[in-house]
């Protein structure tokens, strides 16, 4: 359960939202520039909220009130970004690794196995990223995040760099990551057809607020 209560003024822009999530798939959903990628950013600590308070499975990651701000690395969340963000100079199986180690976690061959079959990225493992597709790029980045063994994993636009055959290569990989994983997640995009596939609960933002806050059918079209 994620609770988010955050306002933040960046420049002459405010973001003001109050939300909740149960769990499961969620979605940020709006227009480029509705503070999306901000709100994600509070949750997992890389931007501090003026105001607020953030709440994960009853801990309290940020409260303004009691200055409570836990640092990212303490939270145990997994971010995905619309840039990879993977290490030129490592293999693919390095990258993966990259995660566990950075979050303490003793080595599991069976849960790296796992993840590598579900994302189906076993022939890839000694490729370099400079050797690698968009799309094959995006699944090692999904499955470090994994490997992390979060709380919770935000995917921050993860299929806005790539073209339409990318993108439809990859979106069976996050349903399965969804449904394999039960790993509660925020999804974020401005592309109402990708959030309908991932998400069970959509948020919609307009100009920094919520707009509106349901199932699927809050989105346009719906």
């Amino acid at each position: 359960m994620l609770t988010c209560q955050a306002k933040k003024t960046l420049g002459t822009f405010t973001i003001d939202v109050a939300f909740d999530s149960a769990g499961g798939a969620a979605a940020l959903f709006g227009p480029s520039g509705s503070g999306k990628t901000s709100i994600i950013n509070m949750i997992a600590g890389l931007l501090r909220p003026d105001t607020g308070r953030i709440v994960l499975d009853g801990d309290v990651l940020f409260d303004a009130a009691a200055r409570i701000d836990v640092r990212p690395w303490r939270r145990k969340i997994g971010t995905v970004f619309q840039e990879d963000r993977l290490f030129p100079h490592l293999s693919v199986k390095h990258n993966l690794d990259y995660g566990r180690w950075m979050s303490g976690l003793a080595a599991d061959a069976k849960t790296f196995a796992h993840a590598v079959d579900l994302l189906d990225i076993g022939h890839l493992l000694v490729r370099r990223p400079g050797k690698l597709s968009g799309g094959e790029r995006q699944r090692v980045a999904f499955g470090r995040a994994l490997l992390m063994k979060p709380r919770l994993l935000l995917l921050d636009e993860p299929l806005a760099s790539l073209d339409a055959a990318r993108k439809a290569e990859i979106l069976p990989y996050l349903e399965r990551l969804r449904d394999d994983s039960r790993l509660p997640m925020i999804y974020v995009s401005h592309d109402a057809g990708e959030v309908a596939r991932i998400a069970r609960h959509v948020v919609r933002l307009e100009d920094g607020r919520v707009a509106e806050s349901g199932g699927t059918e809050v989105l346009p079209g719906s």
